[in-house]
């Protein structure tokens, strides 16, 4: 077994003092609980390490708010340590990251989550069977889109580090989130194709139709539904804020035909219905897909403030 394979048996623990459904357990429309998942840790670009972590919030329809105190902290050191207060339904992977001190070594941190009467934990460390390096997969040679938040700003790629860009808005009216992706397509030759047929193994999925320049993505041709296959997938989701987001298109496709020159514009609207500090989370695929097809490479998020008022 590899060690992106080994990491990617990701890490849920459950430390209730009442007895709460398990992660395998069927899900529920809402009322069930939320799990911290513990999913990597490995080097960043700029020297740091840092521990990955996401979520199952096992709701099918309800997104949950969790404030920053007893019910959502990370000990020692927290309880706030920029993890999210907002939860989407499901299984969400490689939400935020956390700057550890490489000498860390076996000392264990603890993320808690208190809702709808129930509680669960996971611990983690710098556990050498969870190390990635979320920049190469040594496997496909595959690497992260990278991203840009400000046409020809800085770049981004891999594992947040904290909020990278901020913006403004008015309560109620659309607020323009704009990104620049690019991706350089997995360095061993057949790799793409590899990652394209993993994907096609899982159950079949049936994304809304979208045009992207003279391409087509979803919908349904020869009365068939067709997956998409885009090069890049933006999604747009709700970190952290005081009131309700709605993002008009959550998803959005982007093509590069495999050139890794190529540098594409995905532009969609926020709204708020609230006003106060938000902040909006990015998460940019290439066709490795969620959770980089369980190896926890190859993907970037971006954390994105928005001031509304």
């Amino acid at each position: 077994m590899t060690i992106g394979c080994l990491a990617a048996a990701t890490l849920f623990a459950a430390q209730q003092p009442t007895r709460a459904p398990l992660p395998a357990e069927p899900l529920s429309g809402s009322g069930e609980s939320i799990y911290p998942a513990y999913e990597a840790w490995g080097p960043h670009k700029d020297g740091s390490t840092v521990i990955l972590l996401g979520y199952y919030n096992r709701n099918r329809t309800q997104a949950v708010d969790i404030p920053i105190g007893p019910n959502n902290r990370i000990e020692p050191g927290g309880p706030d340590q920029g993890q999210p207060t907002h939860f989407e339904a499901g299984r969400q992977q490689g939400v935020f990251a956390i700057r550890v001190p490489k000498e860390l070594g076996t000392q264990k941190l603890t993320w808690t989550l208190t809702v709808n009467g129930q509680t669960t934990s996971v611990t983690f460390w710098l556990n050498p069977l969870y190390f990635v390096d979320f920049f190469k997969n040594a496997a496909t040679e595959n690497e992260p889109p990278v991203v840009r938040l400000i046409e020809n700003g800085p770049a981004l790629t891999g594992p947040p580090l904290g909020v990278a860009h901020t913006v403004s808005g008015t309560v109620k009216q659309p607020v323009a989130l704009r990104l620049w992706a690019s991706d350089v397509p997995a360095g061993r030759p057949g790799a793409d194709d590899e990652l394209a047929d993993q994907r096609a193994k899982r159950p079949a999925v049936v994304e809304p139709f979208a045009v992207v320049g003279d391409q087509q993505f979803g919908g349904i041709r020869d009365g068939r539904p067709r997956p998409a296959r885009p090069d890049m997938t933006v999604a747009w989701r709700m970190f952290r804020g005081p009131g309700r987001v709605t993002v008009a298109q959550p998803s959005i496709p982007l093509v590069t035909k495999g050139d890794p020159k190529a540098v594409v514009q995905a532009s969609t609207t926020a709204t708020f219905d609230t006003p106060g500090e938000y902040v909006m989370r990015a998460q940019v695929n290439d066709q490795s897909g969620e959770g980089g097809n369980g190896d926890q490479c190859c993907w970037t998020t971006a954390l994105v403030r928005v001031n509304v008022q």
